[in-house]
């Protein structure tokens, strides 16, 4: 009940500070884009920079001077996450977009949107291999261009949204050593009541007309991955997207679902430090329901038909992890289980002592009631007592 209120309580929070935001990009325990129900270790700060790109080649051709033309069209984003574990179920996380592609025309964003994230997660049975969770997430609009093609749909308003979250682990113990999987399911806000869609000098008189939202965009968010470590590399596929309830205007530049399917490798070269790999292949279909100035031209998606993301996860706090050796590590896993077993055992042995107990209990409660029926009854003079009896009692 008390993890129920406070769960409540900041989400009133999170909505009456209007503030924003779902990152893509999974700071903190997880895969790429699919976020873990535990958090982060207590005192540990991770910082994970990270960049991903896609591209492609539009031609078009010139009728009055019979030739054709080639751009290539790039959407690339930069970005630092960081995360830090507050307690044994707190976490928190801020990612910064350094660098966005605009592809309007204009300049680049440096820095683009700003997002933050409080987990709130790692509760669920101690035996029981599932872990529950949820995040509540913010964006800040730091940036000043918006509505972007081929990113997802923002306005330049402080949006607001939160996430579910589910993790399976087959080693409850040390989750993140063994096969894990996850499954988030989130809402988003995007607060964009009021806000213009493109500048008037931009559009016609008719789209004038429509350039404000009138109804608050919100979407539904989900995400789902599996991850399979090894000693050195660690594997993930997951599947995430988003499906509008409330689509935005159509001159947004990105009003469409999507669903993107993700293949990773992780290769850990020591305990403090991984470098990710993963690419991004777009599942659904290439629709594009946006009119005016946002809309993509004709040979280019909506939204990236691929990515490939790159990054390097590494520990900052403590200072110590730098110093462990990785036989020390095993040991500590080993002294970690045996103590577990010896929990189990005892627990097994109290139990079994208990159930003992109990029975003994339940027969010497049957005795006592046959004999208080038996004196009831002699009592009552249904039953005579025994001669022997009289004389073992004078």
């Amino acid at each position: 009940m008390k993890f129920f209120t406070r769960v409540c309580l900041l989400f009133i929070f999170f909505m009456f500070a209007e503030i924003a935001g779902a990152v893509e990009i999974n700071s903190g325990l997880g895969l790429t884009h699919t976020k873990a129900a535990w958090v982060a270790k207590k005192g540990y700060l991770t910082v994970f920079p990270h960049t991903r790109f896609w591209g492609k080649v539009s031609e078009s051709e010139n009728e009055a001077q019979e030739e054709k033309t080639a751009v290539t069209y790039w959407d690339v984003q930069g970005l630092i996450a960081v995360n830090y574990g507050i307690s044994e179920h707190f976490s928190f996380n801020i990612t910064p977009i350094l660098y966005q592609d605009i592809n309007q025309g204009e300049y680049d964003e440096y820095p683009w949107d700003t997002f933050i994230g409080l987990k709130i997660g790692s509760y669920g049975v101690k035996e029981s291999p599932f872990k529950i969770g949820v995040e509540l997430a913010t964006r800040f609009p730091t940036g000043e261009k918006h509505n972007v093609v081929f990113e997802d749909y923002t306005v330049g308003s402080a949006e607001w949204g939160f996430t579910a979250l589910a993790s399976y682990a087959l080693d409850r113990l040390f989750p993140e050593d063994g096969l894990n999987a996850h499954l988030n399911l989130g809402y988003w806000n995007h607060n964009d009541v009021g806000q213009s869609l493109a500048p008037d000098s931009l559009l016609s008189n008719d789209l004038k007309k429509v350039k404000s939202v009138l109804d608050p965009s919100q979407a539904f968010r989900y995400a789902v991955g599996v991850e399979l470590p090894t000693e050195s590399f660690n594997y993930g596929l997951e599947i995430y997207g988003i499906s509008w309830i409330q689509k935005p205007p159509s001159l947004a530049a990105s009003r469409e679902n999507y669903t993107y399917l993700n293949a990773s490798i992780k290769y850990k070269p020591y305990r403090w430090l991984d470098f990710i790999v993963s690419g991004d292949i777009r599942i659904s279909g290439d629709k594009d329901d946006t009119v005016g100035p946002r809309a993509s031209r004709h040979d280019l998606p909506n939204y990236s038909s691929w990515r490939i993301n790159v990054g390097a996860k590494f520990v900052v706090l403590p200072t110590s992890v730098y110093q462990i050796k990785e036989r020390d590590i095993l040991m500590r896993k080993a002294e970690t289980r045996r103590e577990v077993f010896e929990q189990i055992i005892k627990e097994k042995k109290d139990t079994e002592s208990a159930e003992q107990e109990l029975k003994r209990i339940k027969e010497e409660r049957e005795k006592a009631e046959k004999e208080l029926e038996r004196l009831k009854r002699i009592l009552e003079g249904k039953e005579d007592v025994p001669p022997d009896s009289e004389k073992q009692d004078q």
